[in-house]
C-alpha cells in the first residue's frame, strides 16, 4: 500500500502541530520524518535554502526514510538570490557534495530565482545549468514577470528544454482571490507572488507547487484541474511532483490527501496510507 506512479508531499516533513492530526499523539520531533515518510512519498527540502546541512544530518535524514522517498532539495540562497548564479560553482559543488549519500531519496534539486532575476539574465541561468553534474535532476522555478512577456517565455523553455530541466509551476491563484486580513494569509500572499499559471510539461518530472488557503473547500476546483492535468502527464509517461502548500500548512497534508482523492478518481496510483495521526482528523480529510 503507498502512492505509486507520482510523487505527492509538503513544504516540509516536520510541523509541532501536525502532532496529533498527521502525527500520533506524542510522537516526538525526532521522529517527524519518518513519521512523515509513512505517507507521503516526497517532500520539498527547503531547509537548504538557508544554509547546507552537515553531515550528520544528511546521515538522519538517509535513516529515517525509506530509499524509495524521494527529497526535492531547495538550492540554496547564496546561489540563486545572492550571487544569481554567477560565481558559484564552488557553492554548487559543496551543496551537491553534502546530499549526495542520500543517494536514490534525491528527487530533482529545485532551483527557485528571485524576481530580480529577470530575462535579462538567462544567458546566466542556461550557463549554470549547463555547469551542473547531469548525474542528478533539477528544476527551475523563475519570479520575474518579464519571462511572460514577447518572446522571452519561448526562450526560456527553450533554454530548459536544451538542459532537459524541469519547470516548477506555482499556482497561487486560490491564495490571491482569498480576501482576507488573517496574518497567515497576508504573508502567504507577500511571499507566494500571483505569476501566469502554465500547464505544459517540458522533461520528465512535472514540478506543481500548489498554494491554497487554508479553506479545503474553496480549493476543491484546482485540485481538481490538477489531477485531470496529472493524470494527462503520467499517460505521457511522466514522473509528476506535486506539493500542496497552505498559508498555514497545518492544513498541507489535508490538501495532500484530497488531491491524491481527486487524481485516483482518473488513474491508478495506489493508495495513501493511513495517516499515524488520530482517527477524527482522518474523517476531516473527506472535506473536499
Amino acid at each position: 500500500m503507498g502512492i505509486e506512479r507520482y510523487r505527492l508531499g509538503c513544504a516540509m516533513w516536520g510541523l509541532k502541530s501536525w502532532v496529533g492530526e498527521l502525527f500520533a499523539p506524542n510522537t516526538k520531533s525526532a521522529e517527524f520524518l519518518a513519521a512523515y515518510a509513512s505517507v507521503f512519498n516526497a517532500v520539498e527540502g527547503n531547509t537548504t535554502f538557508y544554509g547546507v546541512p552537515d553531515a550528520n544530518s544528511v546521515a538522519r535524514w538517509r535513516d529515517a526514510t525509506p530509499a524509495s522517498f524521494h527529497f526535492c532539495f531547495k538550492f540554496p540562497r547564496r546561489i540563486s538570490h545572492e550571487l544569481r548564479l554567477v560565481g558559484a560553482a564552488a557553492e554548487t559543488r559543496a551543496f551537491l557534495e553534502a546530499l549526495a549519500p542520500l543517494g536514490p531519496r534525491l528527487g530533482p534539486f529545485f532551483l527557485q530565482l528571485p524576481p530580480e532575476f529577470d530575462v535579462g539574465s538567462l544567458p546566466a541561468l542556461s550557463a549554470y545549468l549547463r555547469s551542473l553534474p547531469p548525474q542528478w535532476r533539477y528544476a527551475v522555478e523563475v519570479r520575474s514577470l518579464t519571462f511572460f512577456r514577447g518572446d522571452a517565455e519561448a526562450r526560456l523553455v527553450e533554454t530548459l528544454v536544451r538542459h532537459g530541466i524541469d519547470r516548477v509551476v506555482l499556482d497561487a491563484r486560490v491564495l490571491h482571490r482569498t480576501v482576507s486580513d488573517d496574518d497567515w494569509i497576508v504573508e502567504s500572499k507577500r511571499r507566494k507572488p500571483d505569476m501566469p499559471v502554465r500547464r505544459i510539461a517540458i522533461a520528465a518530472n512535472p514540478f506543481l507547487r500548489l498554494i491554497g488557503n487554508d479553506v479545503l473547500a474553496d480549493a476543491s476546483t484546482c485540485v481538481a484541474s490538477w489531477a485531470h492535468i496529472a493524470a494527462g502527464w503520467l499517460d505521457e509517461g511522466r514522473t509528476p511532483y506535486v506539493f500542496l502548500h497552505s498559508p498555514d500548512d497545518f492544513f498541507a497534508p489535508r490538501m495532500c490527501t484530497a488531491f491524491h482523492g481527486a487524481l485516483s478518481a482518473w488513474r491508478d496510483v495506489g493508495e495513501m496510507p493511513r495517516w499515524p495521526g488520530m482517527a477524527r482528523a482522518c474523517r476531516q480529510m473527506t472535506l473536499l
